[in-house]
């Protein structure tokens, strides 16, 4: 699943090779300058297409966006 999230990031924020080098604790909002606030919304959509599910505004926080670990175990959690 991680490594599905971080393909995903990685593409949609054309983050090239430096994609390579997210790991579960590395953080997200604040740390990647790519990742602003149009970018969130276009991981999102990227997520939705690629898995199938639909997320509302309101389950996504900055918590969800804190690492690529909790953006992992959120989709895992709309997966269950």
């Amino acid at each position: 699943m991680l490594e599905e999230v971080r393909e995903i990031v990685g593409a949609t924020l054309k983050l090239g090779p430096r994609a390579a080098s997210l790991r579960a604790d590395t953080a997200l909002l604040g740390n990647l300058p790519e990742l602003d606030s149009m970018a969130v919304v276009a991981v999102i959509t990227a997520l939705e297409e690629h898995y199938g599910f639909s997320v509302s505004d309101d389950e996504i926080s900055a918590d969800t966006f804190a690492t690529l670990g909790s953006l992992a175990e959120f989709v895992q959690a709309k997966l269950s």
